[in-house]
């Protein structure tokens, strides 16, 4: 069973404080850059992998989806979603995604923010996204860029003119990483950007769309402080077709 840190006090309490916890989809700096690589929603079934509060959900549907499934291990999460989602076209579901199964070739679209990196076999997980997707079917997700999950726990330098760097730890040695976030113990899973797109097509996907996301200039001058944010990529972006 993957680790459910979300529904630890402590950390729960440090993630909904979060600007993404608090102004959803707009707040998420990745959110421009994933809803273009999305096709039109309107009349889709749509899966939402990892769907935390439930934004993506309730856009989805805003925005025409005909069935929303939105999955997730939190119950805490899963807690502030519902009685933020009134719509019956929106249902949430508790479950692992480690272990989890879906209908065949029941949905259009498949989408996973921020989740992917929790999971110890994504292998296992690419393979049965592609499963639930019907022929031509889009998977839509973002994950911890590797370069940035491998940095974690690398302290920041500066260069001679004082400018913030950002060590990279042992980027090739895959596997669980332990970390401090709101919270000790926090167990992520790197792998390289190999691996990841590697896997992706073995399940059988097609690759649209790869980007690579840091903040923009426009997103660094409402918010200065993500200025250090330039040094690595913080998101993998991955659009794909069944």
């Amino acid at each position: 069973m993957s680790q459910n840190i979300y529904d630890d006090p402590e950390f729960f309490a440090g993630y909904s404080r979060l600007p993404r916890s608090v102004g959803g989809l707009a707040s998420a700096p990745e959110w421009p850059v994933l809803r273009a690589m999305m096709p039109d929603v309107r009349g889709l079934r749509i899966v939402d992998l990892g769907c935390g509060f439930g934004w993506f959900c309730r856009w989805a549907h805003e925005n025409g989806a005909s069935e929303v499934l939105g999955i997730d291990l939190s119950e805490k999460m899963l807690a502030r979603a519902r009685p933020a989602t009134p719509d019956t076209a929106i249902t949430y579901l508790q479950a692992d995604l480690a272990t989890l199964e879906l209908s065949a070739r029941s949905f259009d679209l498949a989408y996973s923010s921020l989740a992917i990196h929790y999971l110890e076999d994504v292998t296992r997980f690419f393979a049965k996204v592609r499963a639930a997707l019907v022929p031509g079917g889009n998977f839509v997700f973002s994950t911890e860029h590797p370069i940035f999950m491998a940095s974690h726990n690398a302290r920041w330098l500066s260069d001679a003119d004082g400018r913030p760097t950002w060590p990279v730890d042992s980027y090739l040695a895959e596997g669980p990483r332990t970390t401090e976030w709101f919270t000790p113990g926090v167990v992520k899973y790197h792998r390289t950007l190999g691996t990841t797109l590697n896997a992706l097509i073995g399940a059988g996907f097609t690759i649209t769309h790869v980007e690579e996301f840091g903040p923009t200039p426009a997103q660094i001058a409402d918010n200065p402080d993500l200025v250090k944010e330039r040094e690595r990529p913080m998101f993998l972006l991955v659009s794909a077709h069944s």
